[in-house]
């Protein structure tokens, strides 16, 4: 382990030399209000998760998903992109980070500034039908719930990493569902992947093809715990690309890491961009030697 009095010319050492490709996970959104559920600033998972075929398949548990949904979505809303999504941005910017891969539904990448973002889960602020294969935006079905629900005044609990809070069932078996506004019928579903559902796959070979071109990969923010992110880490590591890790607390991905740092992002990122003189997104890259 590297101690964090020690990191910041680590890392800008590796940065400097351009093209990195980020991995983030939900570490790196905790600044921003949003809690994550292994970090030291997490929420223990104590509920199942919503899976697909629940979701589909069941409508009690459809409707509970969208009243807790329905109150945790402000949370999401208000969040703004913190100082570590800005650092990113810059490094980006300064032509040093080539691609950005992020497991978040928050969309706090792209409202900080960074492109060529893929979002691997997709986005809490996207809705998607399953009828018809619609799209529109988060803030459409948010006012429609509530013209539906104008009474639902339930007491919301703590706001979970995924979006939702905690309810009981009496609070929420009052609760009025919509479907779609353009085809009338449609199952409407927030456009993230749930567990049991895969990622797609064109999304899955970019993300791969992003890692093969990169000349390292900097993890932010991820416990690695599922495979969905870790396989770019495992991918990485047989290619021979050098793998760097900055998160609180360990990961499943520690023993791939040529480089291993346990420091609050918000913080470590962008004193790196400062010693690479990253400026303001938007600002000219600074000029190499």
């Amino acid at each position: 382990m590297v101690r964090v009095t020690e990191t910041i010319d680590a890392l800008a050492g590796l940065v400097a030399a351009g093209g990195v490709v980020v991995l983030s996970g939900a570490g790196l959104s905790t600044e921003s209000g949003i809690p994550d559920y292994r970090g030291p600033s997490g929420v223990a998972r104590r509920h199942t998760p919503m899976t697909y075929q629940t979701f589909t398949g069941d409508p009690v548990a459809r409707r509970r998903y969208w009243a807790r949904s329905h109150l945790g979505w402000r949370t999401i809303a208000r969040a703004v992109p913190n100082d570590g999504h800005r650092a990113v941005a810059r490094l980006q910017a300064a032509g040093l980070v080539d691609g950005i891969v992020t497991q978040n539904v928050d969309g706090l990448h792209t409202a900080a500034g960074s492109r060529e973002v893929v979002e691997l889960h997709g986005r809490l602020d996207e809705v998607v039908c399953l009828g018809c294969g619609g799209r529109s935006a988060r803030e459409d079905l948010d006012r429609r719930l509530r013209e539906a629900n104008p009474g639902f005044t339930a007491m919301a609990g703590e706001v979970r990493p995924d979006g939702d809070v905690a309810l009981d069932d009496g609070q929420v078996a009052g609760f009025r569902t919509v479907d779609c506004a353009c085809c009338g019928t449609g199952m409407l579903k927030p456009d993230v992947v749930f567990f049991g559902e895969a990622v797609p796959a064109d999304r899955v070979a970019r993300c791969f093809a992003m890692v093969a071109r990169a000349r390292a990969l900097l993890v932010l923010g991820s416990s690695l715990t599922v495979l969905s992110g870790r396989r770019f880490v495992l991918r990485a590591a047989r290619q021979g690309i050098p793998v760097v890790i900055v998160n609180r607390g360990p990961t499943r991905g520690d023993g791939y890491a040529t480089l291993r740092v346990d420091a609050a992002l918000g913080g470590l990122l962008p004193a790196v961009a400062d010693r690479l003189g990253a400026g303001p997104v938007g600002a000219a890259a600074p000029v190499a030697g």
